[in-house]
């Protein structure tokens, strides 16, 4: 058989493109296809939360919570933003609903918010605000879109005395999430308890700058963190005593992943031995139902206090893990006693419009593998990944095409996951549109509905289009 010079480099071009990009690259790189669908059953949604779109702050009975006082503290929010109106989803939760069901979505993440439940934290609930969320719930299942319900996504009730730095506080919660579950389960099949737990933590208490803004010592900090774990471990035994049979109860957990520089046996070990132990007051603890040696060691007079019982509830069985995944931390093997050295990030790291978002799209695959290798989870969820962008308007247009590349490039690493058998079964998009962003006000967009906050009008950017395509198609596109 005669091969022409064509041919030749075409066979040529292949082979150095497998060795280049590895075989599911191949296609690609000599102007082919890969298929990069999905399961028939995943679950495409996305998330919010309470404080960053409700508004209505003072309606209906809801009480003030930590990040009411926050924001209206000089100095702590950006430009003295506050979620008083937000997105005014409080009052325009159908509207929302139709982005969700114009998308294709089949999932909703959202949250509740506790004080308007327990204006108090506690003691007597207040219908209108239960009563509320029936009304939201009712109107995403009519248009046939399945609620995952947050039960703590970090606004506080500020009635509660110490906040996180009282035990009691995880006790409270406790009674609230089997109040809202045994209310809601009728509707809701799937409850997570808290978001975040590092969070509400450490940015919190440690480095102060979200509500209620502390800097506490090493051992101050450490309780926090266990009252935190306490109140995820006692609620998911609330709900599981309070709400209908069969309804499923998950934690959504933004877990520090760190990536193997190389893939090579050595560094994966690195990685996967750095995440389990770095993690080790938070979902490690959750996992393994015990905070373990090296954390214990290291903390030393620091550690926390804990009582009979409390690892028990800690460690209580899940029926999914819910992971928020979005910049990596890179590591090394070494020679070093841990057996692994961390890479800093530097000025040049890739980032999105928010510093910390440094864009290392590896973290989706290693977050999904190292998780499930490690703790063996029934069922995975991807229950935030999105990206902040500056997301100029021109023409009554916002092409976020930034926003798209990370996504594309995100949601192919969870393919690959998904590809190679572990147990990812649904992806939530942040955000369903702009909001109110935490410390940063309303200064970082990550929605994929801009929002123009003096009309409240809701605008899709390229973003949502590419996104209900992913949809359609159920790949990546």
């Amino acid at each position: 058989m005669r091969i022409t010079r064509r041919q030749m480099g075409q066979a040529l071009g292949a082979a150095s493109a497998s060795t280049l990009f590895g075989t599911r690259g191949v296609a690609a790189a000599i102007g082919g296809s890969t298929n990069l669908s999905f399961p028939k059953d995943f679950r495409w949604g996305c998330a919010t939360a309470a404080y960053q779109i409700e508004g209505a702050v003072k309606e209906d009975g809801r009480g003030p919570t930590n990040w009411d006082v926050f924001s209206h503290t000089p100095g702590k929010v950006f430009g003295g933003h506050t979620g008083d109106v937000a997105d005014d989803s409080y009052h325009r939760y159908r509207e929302d609903t139709q982005l969700l069901k114009n998308l294709g979505v089949s999932s909703y993440r959202m949250s509740l918010a506790w004080s308007r439940i327990f204006p108090e934290g506690r003691g007597q609930p207040n219908p209108k605000g239960i009563d509320h969320y029936k009304r939201v719930i009712d109107n995403l299942l009519e248009n046939g879109i399945e609620p995952y319900v947050t039960l703590f996504h970090w606004d506080l009730p500020a009635a509660l005395p110490g906040g996180w730095q009282n035990r009691d506080t995880a006790s409270a919660f406790a009674d609230y999430a089997g109040y809202a579950a045994g209310a809601l389960s009728d509707r809701v099949k799937h409850f997570i308890t808290v978001n975040e737990l590092r969070c509400f933590t450490d940015l919190s208490h440690l480095q102060g700058i979200h509500a209620p803004g502390l800097k506490l010592p090493p051992a101050e900090v450490n309780q926090v963190r266990h009252h935190g774990v306490l109140a995820h471990g006692l609620g998911v035994q609330a709900i599981r005593a309070h709400a209908k049979a069969g309804t499923q109860v998950g934690i959504a957990d933004n877990t520090t992943v760190y990536v193997p520089v190389i893939e090579t046996a050595e560094h994966i070990a690195a990685a996967k031995k750095a995440t389990r132990e770095l993690n080790a007051m938070f979902l490690t603890a959750i996992m393994e139902g015990r905070y373990i040696d090296e954390y214990l060691a290291a903390e030393g007079a620091n550690a926390p206090r804990v009582q009979p019982g409390d690892m028990a509830a800690i460690g209580s069985p899940l029926d999914f893990l819910a992971l928020n995944i979005y910049a990596p931390e890179w590591v090394r093997a070494d020679a070093s006693p841990r057996g692994y050295a961390t890479i800093p990030h530097i000025a040049s790291s890739p980032h999105m419009a928010s510093p910390w978002l440094i864009v290392g799209p590896e973290v989706a695959y290693w977050g999904i593998r190292e998780v499930s290798e490690l703790w063996r989870p029934k069922v995975l969820y991807v229950s935030e990944n999105g990206a902040s962008a500056d997301d100029p308007i021109e023409n009554g247009r916002i092409d976020d095409a930034d926003r798209v590349m990370y996504l594309r490039n995100y949601i192919t690493q969870f393919h690959r996951a998904v590809s190679e058998g572990y147990p990812l079964k649904g992806y939530f998009l942040w955000s369903l549109m702009d909001n109110f962003e935490w410390a940063d006000g309303y200064s970082k967009r990550f929605g994929i509905h801009y929002v123009d906050f003096e009309t409240q009008k809701r605008i899709p950017k390229l973003s949502a289009a590419w996104y209900k395509e992913v949809i359609a198609r159920n790949s990546v596109v």
